[in-house]
């Protein structure tokens, strides 16, 4: 039935749509803003709904048959209850020549216009241009060979729903619809163009003000910049934030700008940043240990809190991280986190020393010595110091305590007498 060999500038055939199974109804039946536009002048002119809702459901199955395109009207076959398909045609208004005008003003206006019509897209602002490019309820006139006088019946529906599918993959479907095809409304977007570029062009000064490339480039004095200002003494303080309802924390604020300012003074004064290299946890921790106490105040609750949340850690987490950064800084949390293999040397020796201090023997593992009690522990940190950690005996719930020291039994004495580890 279709003829997709007489096709041309103003005559296009599209071979039949898929069917597309099973759908709700409820969601909008086209992709594109100006196809469910198209969508809703068919539904909210339609005298019956329920007519409707039936081509729509034909149109999801499939029943129409390949669609020809020619201005102001849309024919296609449409397949209904009888062995035989019905002509079903839809007719729209074409434009006038003046509405053409202020049309191809309006898209040669703004380059992004034409852009998006060679994408395959239709700008708002260029649909509301003042030219009735769109259909609105009332405009679409469908005529059908069934014997049903519904206005419109569910098959010339079904065609105007597939017409949508046509509008959502070519917006020059609906440009040929209103009366011009896709190549001559791009010729005379190309005139229009050129015409407005030439005219701008007219207007341009003939010869713009200047020097020569030699001048220019040419070896010449210049007095030297002025030298920095010194470096401030010590940071500034932040000001006071206030406080208001469903602002932020104010004290996190003063926190957060206190250490920025301490940054910015070091890179100054340094050229470096001295917490540039921290990963997020890192910095989540340092920013945490810089809060005095142990997240148990209503403030530093929220802190702990909102810091474990961004980097997927728990309250709990965080705290036992603040202590091994209160120990022994970016040092102290790796201890805390990484076992590792020390070469033979300050950990062997250790042990020794240890009995030598009438301590029991310690059982190594890795970086670690732990107390037969499994209630103290001390690990050899990369830097070379020994850090010192308690736990309940046999519960492996280890907390780092103390000063890290050079030797493993001064490290211990900060937790009292070796007499009474």
């Amino acid at each position: 039935m279709a003829t997709p060999h007489r096709d041309g500038e103003h005559r296009r055939t599209f071979q039949a749509f898929a069917p597309r199974g099973e759908r709700t109804g409820d969601g909008p039946f086209a992709g594109t803003w100006w196809g469910n536009a198209w969508v809703r002048a068919l539904e909210r002119g339609a005298l019956d709904a329920g007519r409707v809702a039936r081509g729509r459901g034909y149109a999801d199955q499939g029943h129409v048959d390949a669609i020809t395109v020619t201005p102001g009207s849309v024919l296609a076959y449409v397949r209904g209850s009888r062995p035989r398909p019905y002509r079903v045609q839809v007719r729209v208004r074409t434009l006038e020549d003046a509405e053409w005008e202020r049309f191809l003003d309006a898209a040669a206006d703004r380059p992004g216009h034409i852009a998006a019509l060679l994408d395959k897209e239709l700008p708002r602002s260029l649909a509301d241009c003042g030219v009735p490019l769109l259909p609105v309820p009332g405009d679409l006139a469908p005529r059908c060979s069934c014997p049903d006088s519904g206005r419109p019946c569910k098959h010339a529906a079904a065609l105007c729903y597939q017409t949508a599918r046509l509008l959502d993959a070519d917006p020059f479907v609906l440009l040929l619809l209103r009366g011009r095809g896709e190549r001559e409304l791009l010729d005379a977007l190309s005139r229009r163009s050129a015409a407005r570029a030439a005219r701008d062009g007219e207007r341009r000064p003939s010869s713009l003000p200047g020097i020569r490339a030699t001048e220019a480039l040419a070896p010449r004095e210049r007095p030297a910049p002025p030298p920095p200002a010194p470096v401030p003494e010590h940071p500034g303080q932040p000001p006071a934030y206030p406080a208001s309802p469903g602002g932020p924390d104010p004290f996190a604020l003063d926190q957060l700008a206190t250490d920025a300012a301490a940054r910015a003074h070091a890179l100054l004064g340094t050229g470096r940043d001295p917490v540039g290299e921290l990963s997020l946890w890192q910095d989540a921790v340092r920013l945490a240990a810089a809060r005095p106490g142990s997240g148990l105040t209503v403030t530093t609750r929220a802190l702990y809190a909102t810091l474990a949340q961004a980097t997927d850690r728990t309250p709990g987490d965080l705290a036992r991280a603040v202590a091994a950064w209160r120990q022994g800084g970016v040092e102290g949390l790796v201890v805390l986190e990484e076992p590792w293999d020390p070469p033979a040397g300050r950990f062997d020796r250790a042990r020794p020393l240890l009995l030598a201090a009438d301590l029991p023997a310690f059982r190594p593992w890795r970086n670690r010595l732990t107390h037969p009690l499994g209630h103290v522990q001390l690990r050899l940190g990369r830097d070379g110091l020994w850090y010192v950690y308690e736990s309940e005996p046999g519960e492996e719930d280890w907390w780092p305590r103390g000063t890290p020291d050079l030797d493993p039994v001064g490290a211990l004495t900060g937790l009292g007498t070796p007499d009474g580890i």
